[in-house]
């Protein structure tokens, strides 16, 4: 049962999600949703029972002291509001959870049950997949959509894939049929350098967003955090002539690919969000004083802040998995998921997250 009592009414609301997991290589998009949640002090509204969707063993709860008395945490998906104000206000509802073990269709329902209760016009949901991508040179993003119209007025591609997917997939595809607008943004994170956080790739969900949102994005930390970890990595590959020999290859097939797409559409639009982020332009602008809803819109629950490590460490194979890259690559990597050839969804928690069945349900994954 939905229980709304005391949350605002929303302007324009936006509903973006993110899952931990199979989705989340490098935990780069449910660190861009907590992004959110911190700048602009998002407050939790509402939680999704814990029973229904989790297996305890995959998932398991957490214990910890508050003044000397032990709760516990379980692992959930919770909703907030952070309400943006500006010349054009409009307001976010974050989804954060983990991708759920089992009932993956009443997961979705549920979700889209908080979505029609509070008018969102659209559903943006955010993955990050493996790819063999370097790190030296920009994140690639895709966007995507099943909806042919959406595709065209929002210059997004539309998905033709076939094959397993993750809970971003099966959710995208529940907004499609429940006639709500859904966008799916991928961050490809490179496969030798796969395990959490990477920050550079956060960043370029957030940078994506920001386009598809039309609204300036406070950043924080981050980009220094983005710089500090490319160089973190820049120094790792250094110390293995092999290392370097790999990734100087992904750059020239990269460089070689992305030529013909140095277009000046491709740079105008990259000048386009240089101008609007040093003048804050955009629908939605700066978050309010306060950064959160109103003084007596309700009884809210703050939802604690994620640490973000700037640099990272040496990875090497993932439970369950076997080195087959330089710096240890995740293997096998989950099928691709995009348009056409589309991103891949990659799984780079290690946390032994299960993947769906026909209906949904719980399969032991690669880490399990």
């Amino acid at each position: 049962m939905i229980e709304l009592e005391g949350v605002p009414e929303l302007v324009d609301p936006v509903m973006v999600a993110a899952f931990e997991g199979w989705n989340d290589a490098g935990d780069a998009a449910s660190t861009a949703v907590a992004h959110l949640e911190q700048e602009w002090k998002g407050e939790v509204f509402a939680a999704l029972d814990a029973e229904d969707y989790y297996d305890f063993q995959v998932n398991r709860p957490t214990v910890w002291l508050d003044g000397g008395v032990r709760k516990v945490t379980w692992p959930t998906t919770r909703l907030s509001v952070v309400r943006i104000g500006g010349e054009k206000p409009r307001d976010l509802v974050l989804v954060r959870g983990i991708e759920p073990s089992m009932r993956w269709r009443s997961f979705c329902n549920e979700i889209l049950g908080f979505a029609h209760e509070l008018g969102v016009e659209m559903v943006v949901v955010l993955g990050a997949l493996l790819g063999d991508t370097p790190h030296t040179r920009p994140v690639p993003v895709s966007g995507v959509t099943s909806d042919p119209d959406l595709a065209r007025t929002m210059d997004l591609e539309e998905s033709r894939y076939e094959g397993p997917t993750g809970i971003v997939g099966i959710l995208q595809e529940a907004c499609t049929h429940a006639g709500v607008p859904a966008v799916s943004l991928w961050a490809a994170v490179p496969h030798y350098v796969s395990q959490p956080p990477n920050p550079k790739a956060t960043l370029a969900l957030l940078n994506r967003l920001e386009d598809v949102l039309d609204l300036r994005i406070p950043l924080g930390d981050l980009a220094e955090d983005a710089r500090a970890w490319q160089l973190g990595v820049d120094q790792l590959a250094a110390e293995d002539s092999e290392v370097a020999e790999y990734v100087q290859s992904l750059e020239e097939a990269r460089d070689t690919a992305e030529l013909p797409e140095a277009s000046g559409e491709a740079i105008a639009r990259e000048f386009e969000r240089y101008l609007r982020r040093r003048d804050g332009g955009g629908a939605g602008g700066h978050a309010t004083d306060s950064g959160r809803a109103a003084e007596g819109d309700g009884p809210f629950l703050r939802e604690g802040d994620r640490a973000r490590p700037p640099h990272p460490k040496r990875t090497g194979p993932l439970p369950g998995t076997a080195p087959e890259g330089p710096l240890g690559r995740e293997a096998p990597r989950p099928a691709q998921e995009g348009p056409d050839t589309g991103p891949e969804e990659g799984r780079a928690d290690g946390e032994g997250k299960g993947d769906d069945g026909p209906d949904g349900d719980s399969r032991p994954g690669d880490g399990d």
